[in-house]
């Protein structure tokens, strides 16, 4: 059994999703062969040079479900796109490139953190190519944690402040952009997170018959996975 998840974006604020996080690391992870998260395991991430108490944690469970005997991925998302090396080698994950095709159940899968898809958000898409510049990114971790500290925070509101007056079918993939990511790497079934919109969608590439999952985003008990399992893709939820 391989396990993906998404957009958990745990924080200090949100105690129980980190305590169903724990949990999960220390049950269903510890019994799946792989577990992948596509992005935005945490609200906010600064640098691997800044570890509070909180980000230790889950460091440490991480590391003990790699220790455990399953194989852990980590992709970037929108709000962690500064986790390095560092964090990748203290917690047991493999870094993999936004976006990756994986082998499951038999097929070739394309697994993205999916905020790249939403191409109507022209603001977003504008930012997202600065913030994964590396030029960028170097610059931003040169500075002092405390005003890294203060960006993260100034750049979380203006999101939910962007969000809130934004048209709903904005915030979504663009359907024109699936289709054509899907083409580009030759695959027929895509993976995804960062709509917090769970749904399978079935849809057609090239005239043949074709499949996208948008797994959810965990909020208080409620957490979301998709569950790899001989020749089956399964989107669920669950309680935490």
């Amino acid at each position: 059994m391989q396990l993906l998840i998404a957009d958990l974006h745990l924080h200090p604020s949100q105690p129980d999703i980190a305590k169903g996080f724990i949990d999960y690391l220390r049950g269903p992870a510890r019994q799946a062969s792989s577990l992948t998260i596509l992005g935005d395991l945490f609200e906010a991430w600064i640098g691997d040079d800044y570890r509070g108490e909180f980000e230790q944690q889950i460091i440490a469970e991480l590391k003990a479900c790699s220790d455990a005997g399953t194989r852990l991925a980590f992709m970037h998302g929108n709000r962690d796109f500064l986790i390095g090396e560092s964090f990748a080698a203290d917690s047991g994950c493999a870094l993999l490139d936004d976006p990756t095709v994986v082998e499951l159940a038999g097929q070739r899968v394309l697994l993205m953190h999916g905020d790249n898809l939403c191409t109507r958000d022209e603001a977003y898409m504008a930012f997202r190519q600065q913030a994964r510049n590396p030029a960028w990114q170097a610059q931003i971790l040169a500075m002092p944690v405390e005003e890294r500290l203060a960006l993260a925070k100034q750049l979380r509101q203006q999101s939910g402040e962007a969000n809130t007056n934004k048209a709903e079918d904005i915030m979504d993939v663009t359907p024109e952009a699936v289709v054509e990511t899907m083409q580009a790497h030759e695959v027929k079934i895509m993976i995804h997170g960062h709509t917090h919109r769970p749904a399978v969608h079935d849809l057609t590439v090239d005239g043949e018959p074709a499949r996208r999952y948008v797994i959810g985003d965990w909020r208080p008990g409620v957490g979301w996975q998709l569950r790899v399992e001989d020749d089956a893709l399964t989107l669920e939820s669950f309680a935490i």
